[in-house]
């Protein structure tokens, strides 16, 4: 089915991982607006002693079997940092830390007895710690079809429950909503979300492929919908190029750290030219504002003056209005524009004086600020 690419397994691969990353970013954006972001860390690292216990359970090394282990132990983590953060006196992040190093403490601990077992080689629980995305058969992409699937489903039912929990939990307790029922389900939705990545990705690096989606989106847009949709997209764009990247010519790159630099990257991008909230595009938004201003200031001393003075002929010169000027380097250019607008005339050589479009320019943009020009 996934075989019509040149490189034999590409399209297993391809499909695996703009499936998860479609699903990353889409249950991200609720952990990053709940400013739970070290969640998917904490989860993904409790998940190594369900690995391996299932490993020695079931003494197999299918992917449902681990998977279920790893279900079931980041499952116990999540309820374990909610009932610690909701019923005691421990803030959140500390319930996060203490999750993590405990389970995956008690992880590395198991990993270091099972490795020295006979069939260890054997256990393929090397690929769950860092990923190993190209290993993916369309058996593995269903089995992340089926769980992704439900999730996705489940969100659109819920989603007007979990975007009031996100924004505003207080209000949702007030409104009589199952705030905790809710906040449990997001988690197990987070849990299901990091078991099904934890074969692409692995333990250390799902948290980056939950997180930096949403991130990035969230420079796009002020709004919800877009914003997971969006985180979704970037999710996806990123799991395809990452795959793609990671099989071109005879390198053999890892595809999970990859696809994770890939988001990084859009991160990145994101956060320089996103239009309203990148760094860049605040800065040019401030140098036209700046220069938008500068042209008012022009315009208004050369209003002023031509009030102040008896004859409405009268023109004033360059140095004048660098005399009265905040920034006289400006004035030159402001002036230069203003003619070209008309909004300004020039009388006499180097003498200038506003014209009525001009005084019915700035009028307009005085009257918007509650403050007009008599």
């Amino acid at each position: 089915m996934f075989e019509s690419l040149s490189v034999p397994g590409l399209g297993s691969v391809v499909a695996g991982t703009a499936l998860l990353g479609f699903l990353c970013g889409t249950l991200g954006t609720f952990a990053v607006l709940r400013k739970q972001s070290l969640m998917g860390d904490a989860i993904s690292h409790a998940c190594l002693p369900g690995l391996i216990l299932a490993f020695l359970l079931f003494n197999s090394k299918e992917s449902w079997a681990l998977m279920l282990g790893a279900a079931i132990s980041g499952t116990i983590a999540a309820m374990v940092i909610l009932g610690i953060s909701r019923f005691s006196r421990v803030k959140e992040d500390s319930a996060l830390a203490i999750t993590l190093s405990v389970f995956f403490g008690f992880g590395l601990m198991l990993l270091t007895w099972v490795q020295r077992r006979p069939d260890a080689a054997q256990a393929g629980l090397a690929r769950f710690l860092f990923g190993q995305a190209a290993t993916l058969l369309d058996r593995d992409v269903w089995l992340l079809a089926a769980i992704a699937i439900p999730c996705l489903i489940t969100v659109f039912i819920f989603w007007k429950h979990f975007q009031l929990v996100c924004f505003d939990r207080s209000f949702a307790q007030s409104l009589g909503f199952p705030v905790f029922l809710i906040e449990v389900l997001l988690s197990l939705l987070l849990v299901m979300v990091i078991v099904a990545g934890l074969e692409t990705v692995g333990v250390v690096l799902m948290s980056a492929l939950l997180v930096a989606p949403a991130v990035a989106a969230r420079q796009w847009t002020n709004k919800l919908e877009i914003m997971a949709i969006l985180a979704g997209v970037f999710g996806a764009f990123s799991g395809i190029a990452g795959a793609v990247l990671s099989n071109i010519g005879k390198t053999s790159i890892p595809t999970g750290p990859v696809i994770v630099l890939f988001i990084t990257l859009i991160v990145f991008l994101s956060i320089l030219f996103a239009p309203a909230r990148g760094i860049v595009w605040l800065q040019f938004k401030h140098w036209r504002d700046s220069k938008v201003l500068q042209l008012d200031s022009v315009l208004s001393n050369l209003l002023n003056l031509a009030r102040e003075h008896s004859g409405k002929q009268n023109g004033h010169s360059m140095a004048m209005l660098k005399g009265i000027s905040s920034n006289p380097s400006g004035v030159p250019r402001s002036v230069h524009k203003l003619l070209e607008m008309g909004l300004v005339s020039e009388v006499d050589k180097g003498l200038y004086i506003p014209t009525s479009k001009g005084a019915e320019y700035l009028n307009e943009k005085t009257s918007h600020m509650g403050a007009p020009l008599k």
